[in-house]
């Protein structure tokens, strides 16, 4: 189906790729892995056409479709969620073939039914189905985008790290799908779980080639492991041999009577297939972090919370308790309220009514889903790390483990604010773990970073002595630290005391989203084990209105869309401002990126001053957007006026 043939690409003087070849065949599923800088976007891009091999050859038989999800958001129009979901032009007002344009959206009609199932898989409601896709967050937007990939079903899915805007719920709905998928897929990920549930053959980008491994995720490392030691012992062999010949041709090469030997030794050696030693790993860093005080039993409390956004109650009489040495983790549906609870715990989020009650000599460190929140970007990374440590701890352990989070040799004297979302996160929990809480609270800390960077991570908190309470879709990181669940739905919180599988097998919440995939709606349950409600009998339903009724609706609606367009107006106003000040941040960071800025010493200063303004009003923006458009999808999820 496609073919890389003898392919060699370089970039920026660098040779990512060095006469690789790569088979994908029909069904394949391949999950793609190295390290961050290896290739694997620009192996994407070279199948994608987007770019084009130095040497060598990319084919794809004919007739063939490819569909591609990259890892940013994609960009999107006036179209609404469903008409991105079936590709349906946005108006035929924009159409410059109307013949072609009417067709498509024809098309595109027929797939309602199918993109309507996909696009509730991934957590819409119906009533999001026409609100236009731009009034959505990223992540809702890249939700909308592989509806879209899924309703097309392409014979080859290419994934760019799916999973990083998918909640616990979702992704295991999505892992379902795919496992039924009817066409190929080369996924790239840092979720080892999804890659075991999913991948029958792992690609590895190292030392400029592509290394193929049969098997999931887990078989990789352990083949893998027994390559690099065959390898390593190969080597060895032929290292010995070659000094046995040699220490033969140095004492006898002088000697008539065994030159002619000792010259066959010698080109006995030139003859060799030379064996390459295997690269060596990253190395692992040990080292035990400081730990924290010790608080009460009692660590935080809520008693009779209650927190909306405008008219979308969260939560009301809430009553909540977390005791020392617990390690809870959130789970439930986007916009269920994790990360309002999250917040509220952390006390960033003020509560409009009840008590947070924290206990005795409890410190709260709280890691932000969007990290920029906890670093000051005009900063160097070893400043940061610096601010952030223990009194009295030094710079040799800080740079260990800044090491630990791949921040290393010049690395730590990079701008915070020239970081890319990954070494930001890194930076963050190198921050919480240089002078721990004892009551941590994390959200989606595995967002953004590579698998090395999630086992320091799953390291340094097994290590950890005090309380953790986190938000993950990681399945594997939350087997690794999780010993209870709390589950997040309708404003309730039910306590689940054991670990993620204890979780799964009282709920049944797995074989409940398989029965969803399946289409037999008896039996589809949600992730509390309730049954959903059978529709009404078709004898007790009316069909037709009274007048009045009709009329009532009306007015309802007016009123409704009266109060809904300032709602809309302030989420489409912040929008905007958040691009304006996205793209400002962009320019700025590229200037600071060249070393000609740097010539002039006070632009250079100027630069980074107007980029921590920048930084820090992007973040106030994002924040009042976040609230304005969690108003908005409130104000829409509530029930009709009367």
């Amino acid at each position: 189906m496609l073919t890389l043939s003898s392919v060699t690409k370089s970039f920026g003087g660098r040779v990512l790729f060095q006469d690789v070849s790569l088979q994908i065949n029909r069904n394949d599923r391949i999950g793609l892995v190295g390290p961050n800088g290896a290739g694997k976007t620009t192996l994407f891009s070279l199948i994608l056409r987007e770019d084009q091999p130095d040497e060598g050859v990319v084919s794809v038989q004919r007739g063939t479709t490819v569909g591609f999800l990259p890892q940013e958001s994609a960009p999107v129009g006036e179209e609404s969620v469903l008409a991105l979901a079936t590709g349906r032009p946005a108006s035929m007002d924009e159409a410059e073939d109307v013949e072609v344009d009417y067709q498509a959206d024809l098309d595109a009609q027929a797939l309602e039914p199918k993109a309507k199932k996909i696009l509730g898989g991934l957590g819409f409601r119906e009533g999001d189905f026409d609100r236009p896709a731009r009034t959505f967050s990223g992540g809702w937007v890249m939700r909308a985008h592989l509806a879209r990939l899924l309703v097309t079903e392409p014979d080859l899915l290419m994934l760019d790290e799916p999973t990083n805007h998918l909640d616990l719920e979702v992704l295991q709905w999505f892992q379902a799908y795919l496992r039924g998928y009817s066409g190929a897929f080369i996924v790239i990920s840092h979720d080892r779980e999804f890659l075991n549930c999913l991948t029958t053959a792992i690609v590895e980008i190292r030392n400029s080639r592509l290394h193929k491994y049969n098997g999931n995720y887990d078989a990789y490392v352990a083949e893998r492991k027994a390559r690099v030691e065959q390898q390593q012992s190969a080597y060895d062999n032929q290292q010995r041999e070659i000094k046995k010949l040699q220490e033969f041709a140095d004492r006898f090469r002088a000697k008539a009577s065994k030159a002619s030997q000792a010259q066959s030794k010698l080109k006995q050696i030139d003859r060799m297939d030379r064996i390459e030693a295997p690269e060596p790993d990253a190395p692992v860093v040990h080292f035990k972090f400081p730990q924290p005080a010790r608080s009460g039993q009692r660590v935080i409390a809520l008693r009779g919370v209650e927190q909306a956004y405008g008219e979308h109650v969260v939560y009301k009489d809430l009553e909540f308790e977390v005791e020392r040495d617990s390690r809870m983790v959130l789970v439930g549906p986007n916009g269920a309220g994790k990360s309002t609870l999250l917040k509220i715990l952390a006390g960033v989020l003020p509560i409009q009514a009840g008590v947070r009650d924290p206990g005795h000599q409890v410190k709260v460190g709280y890691y932000a889903q969007y990290r920029t929140e906890m670093l000051q970007t005009n900063r160097t990374v070893l400043a940061e790390a610096r601010d952030g440590a223990r009194s009295g701890m030094s710079e040799e352990f800080i740079r260990t483990v800044l090491g630990a989070f791949l921040f290393r040799g010049d690395d730590v004297f990079k701008q915070v604010g020239v970081l890319s979302g990954g070494e930001k996160s890194r930076l963050a929990i190198v921050k919480l773990l240089l002078d721990p809480p004892n009551l941590l609270l994390m959200d989606e800390p595995t967002t953004h970073l590579d698998i090395p960077s999630i086992d320091a991570l799953v390291g340094a908190l097994t290590q950890f002595q005090g309380t953790l309470v986190f938000i993950s879709h990681d399945v594997y990181f939350i087997r690794a630290i999780a010993r209870s669940v709390v589950h997040v739905q309708g404003g309730r919180l039910k306590l689940y005391p054991g670990d993620y599988q204890y979780f799964l097998d009282k709920t049944s919440a797995l074989s409940e989203r398989q029965a969803l995939v399946s289409g037999d709606p008896a039996l589809a349950t949600n992730a509390t084990g309730s049954s959903q409600a059978p529709a009404a009998p078709a004898e007790r339903q009316r069909i037709f209105k009274t007048r009045d009724e009709k009329r009532a609706e009306s007015e309802a609606k007016q009123v409704r869309g009266r109060l809904r367009k300032p709602l809309l107006d302030r989420v489409q106003s912040l929008e905007s401002e958040v691009l304006r000040l996205e793209t400002e941040e962009r320019l700025l960071t590229s200037k600071l990126e060249d070393p000609a800025t740097y010539d002039n010493p006070a632009l250079a200063l100027q630069i980074n001053r107007d980029l921590t303004g920048v930084s820090d009003a992007l973040e106030r923006t994002t924040d009042g957007w976040e609230k304005a458009a969690e108003a908005l999808a409130g104000f829409d999820s509530a029930p009709a006026l009367a």
